[in-house]
């Protein structure tokens, strides 16, 4: 190491941002995570537009947020805690035709209107399998779930937001695992494959490149299940149709994608549906190439009644931001 760069290491250490773990490596700290979220969201927002990342309230009344511009009369039940003196005095006066003192009665009172306020359970996920590294993909999309956990943690606190990672299987990200999150190196170039693999016995080498849907929407649905709150949503951002599933206790790799493993995705979106979860669904398109995928996010919105839409990289985080917030709306169920 240089001098210049023990310097640089020294400084972060005395501000917080970097420690050392138990075996003397270096690691970022919960500081430096939160400031990386908050810069991401401030990116992603930037001054001109920051009036869009207003908390989105419900169409439904209730205790919550006062809205100071609406205001309604006085209900038995309704908190004093919201009364409008400015309008409740103004009735009083006009009622009795003016002049002092101001007697006030029931019917003068008038009440601040609030919106009821929801909370909200998220999990997104993200694509790790290997043609997220083109185009810049992965970078965006973990720069917009930093921006989201950044968006929660200042704005939705009662919210709960977690990531999981799908490629060939899936598995669960911290926010300091989501720093360091790369997408699974292609390692076969077959260009047609089928593989069976037994999950309680898997060989030594398992290709981990592939797109298992499945498996991460499976993996979001049961964090889901131990949620309280009272909306859940999963969020899915992919560049590909799935080309993994599991059957019983296997796992099928399958390239190119087969309609056996889009049958499988779409079962696993149908109980995700079952269970009350809003399903918003991003595919990452760069050409005519990903028709396929286009088709397949449709499909999921429909069996789901869900929410489907495609972009680019660089258009995918006002999109995921504006679905985040419209997903935690309070939704009535018949």
């Amino acid at each position: 190491q240089s001098d210049d760069g023990s310097e640089v290491l020294e400084l972060l250490v005395q501000h917080g941002y970097i420690e050392r773990d138990a075996e003397g490596r270096y690691r970022v700290t919960p500081k430096a995570v939160r400031r990386i979220e908050n810069r991401a969201l401030e990116e992603l927002f930037h001054v001109g537009r920051k009036g869009r990342l207003g908390k989105h309230e419900t169409p439904f009344r209730g205790p919550g947020e006062t809205l100071h511009e609406e205001a309604r009369p006085y209900e038995y039940g309704d908190p004093m805690a919201d009364l409008n003196l400015h309008e409740t005095l103004k009735n009083a006066f006009h009622r009795q035709g003016g002049g002092a003192p101001i007697q006030i009665t029931e019917d003068d009172l008038v009440v601040y209107d609030t919106e009821f306020q929801t909370t909200c359970a998220t999990v997104v996920l993200l694509d790790m399998s290997g043609s997220m590294s083109r185009f810049g993909k992965f970078g965006q999309a973990k720069r917009v779930a930093m921006a989201l956990q950044g968006l929660v943690r200042g704005r939705y606190q009662s919210d709960s937001l977690q990531f999981v990672g799908f490629y060939t299987y899936a598995s669960p990200l911290t926010e300091r695992d989501l720093l360091t999150a790369a997408p699974k190196e292609v390692s076969l170039f077959d260009p047609r494959v089928r593989l069976r693999i037994n999950l309680d016995h898997p060989p030594r080498f398992v290709p981990q490149h592939f797109t298992n849907i499945q498996a991460g929407l499976q993996f979001a649905r049961r964090m889901l299940r131990r949620q309280p709150a009272e909306n859940k949503q999963i969020i899915t951002i992919t560049d590909g149709e799935p080309t993994a599933h599991i059957e019983g206790r296997d796992l099928l790799l399958i390239y190119p994608p087969s309609d056996r493993t889009a049958r499988a995705t779409l079962a696993e979106v149908a109980r995700c549906a079952r269970e009350g979860i809003h399903l918003s669904s991003f595919a990452l398109v760069e050409d005519y190439f990903y028709l396929g995928l286009v088709n397949f996010v449709e499909q999921m919105a429909r069996v789901s009644r869900g929410v489907a839409a495609y972009c680019n990289a660089h258009d995918l985080g006002h999109l995921v931001i504006d679905s985040f917030i419209g997903g935690r709306r309070k939704r009535r169920t018949f």
